[in-house]
């Protein structure tokens, strides 16, 4: 029987393990929710309807010339028709914000990739380093077995090279039964970038099972 993968966001405060009573996490619907990554605005927050694209243009990140480091996070629930903010992502020091919730064994270790587009094979966005993986602006860190650390580093994210992907697992290696794995995720804009747009990066899980 085939293992089957649910992904869940924590839209709580309060930084406690997927199922944990009182905390709101969210299973993700694959085909139609969506992350966003912005400055906020008055209708792109916690609680609004879910936003135009000329809502999200005017919620963007301002550009400064100076590193960035993005500090909201929201989560497009698409049954809701609601926002939902990511409270503990980005540069903090919090272990349960992204669930990957196995019901059964692997057989090889699940991993997060990012690319540009469905097809899994181009990394060519600015925000993904325009090809370059150790430029990209999304970072990530597998926090399964700990907390991540204050001001966290992890591995910038594109595409499937090495150091720039995450074993979310730790690299212990595919798992034998039913688990959950984490990991946080943060955007750093470097110095430098002036030129503006929107981008819609596709976060990946892939495993192989029996």
């Amino acid at each position: 029987m085939a293992t089957n993968l649910t992904i869940a966001v924590n839209a709580d405060t309060t930084d406690s393990e997927y199922g944990t009573g009182g905390v709101d996490w969210i299973d993700i619907d694959t085909y139609n929710d969506y992350l966003i990554f912005t400055d906020g605005s008055d209708v792109v927050k916690d609680g609004e309807s879910l936003p135009s694209s000329s809502d999200l243009n005017q919620a963007g990140i301002k550009l400064t010339g100076n590193q960035i480091i993005v500090s909201k996070y929201l989560l497009a629930d698409f049954s809701a028709s609601k926002l939902k903010e990511i409270h503990n992502m980005g540069n903090q020091n919090k272990r349960y914000v992204l669930a990957f919730v196995f019901d059964g064994e692997t057989a090889s270790e699940p991993v997060l990739e990012v690319w540009d587009n469905d097809s899994l094979n181009t990394i060519n966005a600015i925000a993904l380093g325009e090809g370059t993986p150790s430029q990209s602006w999304y970072y990530g860190i597998t926090t399964t077995d700990g907390l991540p650390g204050e001001n966290w580093i992890g591995n910038p994210l594109a595409g499937s090279s090495s150091g720039h992907f995450l074993y979310l697992n730790n690299g212990n290696g595919a798992i034998s039964s039913a688990k959950t794995l984490y990991c946080n995720l943060k955007i750093i804009i470097p110095i430098g970038i002036s030129v503006a747009g929107a981008e819609n990066p596709v976060i990946s899980c892939k495993y192989t099972t029996n």
